[in-house]
């Protein structure tokens, strides 16, 4: 269930119903004595009532009756990313698609107060632009293996679109500790259940709360039709320009340090990867990425999209340094660490850095992303963005040469 923790060794794991509700007893215990015993009794509404005021007060409301989905206090876990995390762009999907849930149910969304960082994720180089070698094992990382929901993503901007809330908050404590209250109509433990039987079936659509049990896989496996644009209720865009305050403030200021720029992603390191096959030949998912992302290779493909002269900000997970210098006989060339006067004081993880750069590339005249994500990107690399089958031998000649 989405309560539940993973176990290692030959521990049996708890049932998640019971996780929940000795969860609920213990955050309630004092709260359920102070109404019981009260003169007045417990009234559902009043005491939603006094707590939708200061739901309020935080922007963070939405038609009919209040009722809630949680999908976990950790995305993507319980599953196979419990002990380790995806990126950001992996979690973002997930929760995208746990997000588009509640949209389609119209109901709160409750959202873990932490997102996990993965430490591949979080180092220093890019934001520190230093001139010498860094090596992998010398490179200085940020401290933390999580951070705050809350220092990401603008909430009451999410919640113009989908009401959310945190499950630290003191609104979720109340959630749960009135579910506890209402018996049957509390809480439904849900696992493989459409989201049409959730929002028709009147078994489900008079919870107060549901408690979802996404797939083990990743929770943006429950989002299947992904290919189908109709069935997508939030775009891509949406959480990337949903960013905290302190994070647009940072970019905005940044963005007007630049002026009139043009701006392109250029994504190595990762996904550059290769493995041997069974005779040692190296193979590769994206066969063209590393020429493409070479810096002759950019030249070339730019050209017709970038004129000369012109200011490009270039955000990249390339550690080399002076990568990309040949760009500078045509462009002006800029980067995050050109701004550190800004960005010291506000980033506190290279999540935070990697959200203020989004902001920064989708405010470009021209942007240029590393792969196609839609029909009418421009990108550097034909190769295509998701390939988790076919490894094929790296290509660093070009097109019809051998």
């Amino acid at each position: 269930m989405a309560i539940q923790k993973t176990h290692k060794g030959k521990t049996k794991p708890r049932s998640p119903t019971l996780i929940l509700t000795v969860s609920i007893v213990a955050i309630t215990l004092l709260y359920i004595a102070s109404t019981l015993f009260s003169p007045n009794g417990f009234s559902f509404s009043t005491s939603i009532t006094s707590k939708n005021s200061v739901f309020s007060k935080n922007c963070r409301q939405h038609n009919g009756p209040h009722k809630y989905i949680y999908w976990g206090n950790r995305i993507d876990c319980p599953g196979k990313h419990c002990d380790t995390c995806a990126g950001l762009g992996h979690q973002e999907s997930s929760l995208r698609c746990a997000l588009e849930e509640a949209m389609f149910l119209q109901r709160t969304f409750v959202m873990p107060a932490r997102m996990c960082i993965n430490p591949i994720h979080n180092k220093k180089g890019i934001l520190l632009g230093s001139g010498n070698s860094i090596s992998e094992e010398t490179e200085e990382r940020w401290e933390d293996s999580s951070c705050a929901m809350d220092s990401l993503y603008d909430l009451d901007l999410i919640s113009d679109t989908v009401p959310v809330i945190l499950d630290n908050s003191e609104m979720w404590h109340h959630v749960l500790a009135t579910s506890m209250k209402l018996g049957a109509r509390g809480v439904a433990h849900v696992e493989g259940v459409s989201k049409t039987d959730l929002k028709e079936k009147s078994s489900y659509s008079n919870i107060l709360l549901i408690n979802r049990t996404a797939s083990p896989l990743s929770w943006f496996a429950e989002c299947k039709d992904r290919k189908n644009h109709s069935s997508i209720l939030l775009p891509y865009s949406f959480l990337p320009s949903m960013a905290a305050k302190k994070l647009r403030y940072a970019a905005e200021e940044i963005k007007k340090l630049l002026g009139d720029y043009d701006a392109m992603h250029v994504r190595r390191g990762d996904v550059l990867k290769t493995r041997k096959d069974r005779f040692g030949v190296e193979r590769s998912l994206h066969p063209h990425l590393d020429r493409d992302t070479r810096s002759e290779f950019i030249l070339c493909r730019i050209a017709k999209w970038v004129p000369p002269g012109r200011t490009l900000f270039i955000a990249s997970n390339e550690r080399t340094p002076g990568y990309f210098s040949p760009l500078a006989v045509r462009y002006k060339l800029a980067y995050s660490s050109n701004y550190s006067s800004i960005l010291d004081p506000l980033i506190e993880n290279n999540y935070e850095l990697f959200m203020v750069e989004r902001l920064i590339l989708m405010g470009a005249k021209t942007f240029i992303k590393t792969m196609k994500e839609d029909d009418n990107d421009l990108s550097l690399s034909d190769d295509p963005k998701k390939n988790n089958k076919k490894w094929e031998i790296p290509v660093y000649t070009r097109d019809g040469e051998e």
